[in-house]
C-alpha cells in the first residue's frame, strides 16, 4: 500500500504516497514559498516537460533533467543549439520530445527578460499575489480546482511574453509548488509549516484571481 511510504505518526497529502520520492517532494519542497529564480526555472520546465503526462514522472526523471540542462541555469539553457537538442534526445531515460526540449530553451530566453524587467523571475511572478502565500477556503479540504482566475491571469501574461507549455492548468500546479497557493490539506503536517515566518492570505474561491 502506498502508505507504507509515508512514515508513522504524520498526516501527509495523499497525492505523495506513491513512492519515496514523492513523499520527499512533498515534505521538504512542494508548498514552500520559493524565490530562488534557478528553482523556479526548474520547477517551471520540469512542469512544461509533464504535460500530457504525470508529476510522479516528472519527480523519478529529475536528476536526467538536470543532466540534460545544465542543472537549469537558464543563461546556459537560453544558449543551446541543435547540438544540445541532439545530445538531450539521445540521453537514456529523457522524455524524447523535441518539441519539448525547444520550448525549454525558448522558455529560458523569456525567462532571462522576465529577469531583465523585473531583476528577477521571483520578483515578477510574487508581484500577482503581492507577495503573499494565498489560502483559498475549501482547498484545504479537498476541493481543489485544476486552475482557477489567478492562474488564468498568470498563465496569460507568459503566453504574451512568449512562454510555451504553460498553460492555466500547468501554471496553476507551479503556483502550488512554489508556495503562491497553498493546497496542502488542513490535516497535512506541511499546511502550517510552509506558511512560517511568510505573510499569508485567505480568500473566498469566487474571488480567486
Amino acid at each position: 500500500m502506498c502508505e507504507m511510504f509515508g512514515g508513522e505518526g504524520m498526516e501527509r497529502c495523499e497525492w505523495c504516497l506513491c513512492n519515496e520520492k514523492m513523499v520527499k517532494y512533498h515534505d521538504e519542497e512542494w508548498g514552500v514559498p520559493l524565490h530562488d529564480d534557478r528553482k523556479q526555472f526548474e520547477f517551471l520546465m520540469m512542469e512544461a516537460m509533464q504535460c500530457g503526462l504525470n508529476w510522479n514522472m516528472m519527480i523519478q526523471k529529475r536528476e536526467i533533467f538536470r543532466e540534460c540542462f545544465d542543472g537549469f541555469d537558464y543563461e546556459k539553457v537560453a544558449l543551446y543549439g541543435e547540438r544540445d537538442i541532439q545530445r538531450i534526445m539521445e540521453t537514456e531515460g529523457m522524455i524524447r520530445s523535441r518539441r519539448k526540449i525547444e520550448a525549454v530553451i525558448h522558455n529560458a530566453g523569456c525567462f532571462l527578460k522576465i529577469r531583465e524587467e523585473f531583476g528577477s523571475f521571483s520578483e515578477y511572478l510574487w508581484g500577482f499575489s503581492k507577495g503573499k502565500t494565498i489560502l483559498y477556503m475549501g482547498h484545504q479540504k479537498g476541493l481543489l480546482p485544476a486552475r482557477n482566475g489567478l492562474s488564468d491571469i498568470v498563465s496569460k501574461d507568459l503566453k504574451k511574453r512568449g512562454f510555451k507549455y504553460l498553460g492555466s492548468v500547468t501554471v496553476y500546479s507551479h503556483l502550488q509548488a512554489c508556495g503562491i497557493i497553498n493546497d496542502h490539506m488542513e490535516g497535512c503536517f506541511r499546511y502550517q509549516e510552509v506558511m512560517v515566518g511568510h505573510p499569508f492570505i485567505r480568500k473566498r474561491r469566487d474571488k480567486e484571481d
